[in-house]
């Protein structure tokens, strides 16, 4: 009997390793809305729970809007962040700079207000089904390549491996609530919500 039960909690911590490991790459289902969000004591615009205005971009500044929340969290404690799965802005994509069109040539639907951004890349919602939250389906990364041609199609072969051009790539989001979560092509989609900042940061009083 105690081998049974010894056996059963070796295959329960086996499936519960699993889980965790299958979620790895989905890792914001688990700290939901509220991860990112606060409804009541907002610290960035777009009622964002998290904030990293200081740490430096090495291409132009301080970091700002969109990816100062994805910051909050995916960067060391020494540089603002939380420390969770960090990133390093002088060994990572650029963020927070304005294109060159003979480098990545995109619609400008990929912007927000001019600018390349984490969400330029990263659909960050848990309605994203895609790997790392890439706004392009890379089959579990495995074809990161058709997602990197959703900027750099110069450079892929998007025809002759998966039957595409750069303009019907399907490209996720779910930020138009009226349409819903789901794929669009480059010049349907939306990022970002467009309603102005109403988010005035302050400390709470209490």
């Amino acid at each position: 009997m105690r081998k049974v039960g010894l056996i059963s909690c070796l295959v329960l911590l086996a499936v519960m390793a699993w889980g965790v490991t299958a979620l790895a790459a989905g890792a914001h289902d688990a700290i939901g809305c509220t991860g990112c969000h606060n409804i009541h004591y907002a610290v960035g615009e777009k009622a964002f729970a998290v904030n990293n205005p200081t740490v430096d971009n090495p291409r132009d500044g301080k970091i700002a809007g969109v990816s100062a929340l994805c910051l909050g969290c995916h960067e060391t404690p020494e540089n603002g962040g939380q420390g969770f799965m960090p990133i390093f802005l002088t060994t990572t994509h650029p963020v927070g700079v304005t294109p060159n069109k003979t480098i990545a040539n995109f619609t400008d639907n990929l912007l927000i207000d001019g600018t390349f951004e984490c969400t330029s890349c990263h659909e960050p919602h848990p309605s994203n089904p895609y790997y790392k939250y890439l706004r392009v389906d890379s089959e579990d990364g495995v074809a990161v390549d058709k997602f990197c041609a959703l900027c750099h199609p110069a450079k892929v072969d998007l025809l002759g491996n998966y039957g595409l051009t750069q303009g019907d790539l399907p490209v996720f989001s779910a930020m138009n609530e009226e349409i819903g979560a789901g794929d669009f092509t480059q010049d349907e989609i939306v990022i970002h919500n467009t309603t102005p900042n109403y988010i005035a940061p302050v400390a709470p009083e209490f």
